[in-house]
């Protein structure tokens, strides 16, 4: 049946991006703010993304992070978007996340991915065993689930917290392999259209078809993630959305700086090539006012059939950011007479 996205559950991915003229710590209280205001406009997730070395990205110790959020919310799901598992030993994994559902039972969520999330330098400074590899994935992932298991519990190795805990595991992907990973395991899984769109049809094709009912998931349930800039008018967010192709630029280029500030125009900025490159990286980014980026998402979401949506807003100004999210959380709903918040405090 069709799928309307006013009653589409909609989640936040959260890069922590950092702000050129701005700390990390700033980057640290904005994703406090944000996740307050999502709490209250009625989003189901909110996801940390685990990057390393990267100027423009705040969110590389992502347990902590996700400590932080929690702790500054009530209700809203918290949860990594994902964890790299490559990076890390299972059973780290596994208490991590254990503590963290033990300190808010219910609402953690853990995402695994099988790339490193970063370069491949610093990807052997964070293993240290070079023996390890991205090829280790499944069995990684079947070794996490068992820490996490109640059966667990007459081994020699526990997770102690995490043993028992439910906490709900994801498998994140920008190509085919954790889709059909996920389906064999009967996992839920969600995939990274937002950067990688290229494979986003076939992933979900193959987790569907090859899903087998488990303990964890009864049936298929995919999320995607895409790229949206909503501001009150399609021109504002176009300008909005420089800071975004800016980021995106440096991807291509192979640099890394902090999220910039908006610019007028991207002309003479990137040349025709670089403009092609981030059109076809980025071609899941939902850009304008809320006629248009309903009209956008409404169409991916028939496209798709994902069950649910997740949303990044590469934004510099944090008041745009969260209008952009509050305008994402009503789309498709009625908002005649509904004052419209300034983050100042006050209506306008």
């Amino acid at each position: 049946m069709p799928k309307n996205i006013a009653e589409l559950p909609v989640s936040i991915l959260d890069l922590a991006a950092i702000r050129d003229g701005y700390t990390p710590a700033d980057t640290f209280r904005n994703s406090l703010d944000l996740a307050q205001h999502a709490e209250r406009w009625g989003y189901k997730r909110f996801w940390l993304a685990e990057h390393h070395n990267m100027a423009s990205i705040a969110s590389s110790a992502t347990s902590v992070l996700i400590g932080h959020i929690a702790g500054g919310t009530s209700t809203i799901r918290v949860g990594s978007g994902g964890i790299m598992l490559p990076n890390h030993a299972p059973l780290v994994v596994a208490e991590q996340f254990g503590t963290l559902a033990t300190l808010y039972p219910g609402r953690i969520d853990l995402g695994l991915g099988r790339a490193p999330g970063t370069d491949q330098l610093t990807a052997h400074a964070l293993r240290r065993d070079l023996q390890g590899s991205v090829n280790d994935f499944p069995q990684n992932v079947q070794e996490l689930l068992t820490y996490l298991s109640a059966e667990n519990r007459t081994s020699r190795v526990r997770a102690i917290p995490g043993e028992g805990s439910d906490v709900p595991v994801w498998l994140l992907g920008s190509s085919t392999y954790s889709a059909q990973l996920a389906g064999y395991l009967g996992l839920p899984f969600a995939f990274a259209s937002h950067f990688a769109p290229t494979h986003l049809q076939a992933a979900l094709n193959l987790y569907r078809s090859n899903f087998r009912p488990s303990q964890y998931l009864a049936a298929p349930y995919a999320a995607a993630c895409v790229n949206v800039i909503a501001a009150d008018t399609d021109a504002e967010a176009d300008r909005l959305a420089t800071s975004f192709y800016q980021l995106a630029l440096g991807i291509i280029r192979g640099t890394s700086k902090p999220l910039q500030r908006p610019i007028d125009s991207m002309e003479g900025v990137w040349s025709d090539m670089e403009e092609e490159a981030v059109g076809q990286m980025m071609s899941y980014s939902f850009i304008g006012g809320p006629a248009r980026v309903q009209r956008q998402v409404q169409q991916f979401v028939d496209a798709t059939q994902i069950d649910e949506l997740l949303a990044v807003a590469h934004i510099y100004d944090h008041a745009a950011r969260l209008r952009s999210y509050e305008l994402l959380a009503n789309l498709g709903q009625p908002t005649a007479g509904r004052p419209v918040t300034d983050y100042a405090g006050q209506s306008r």
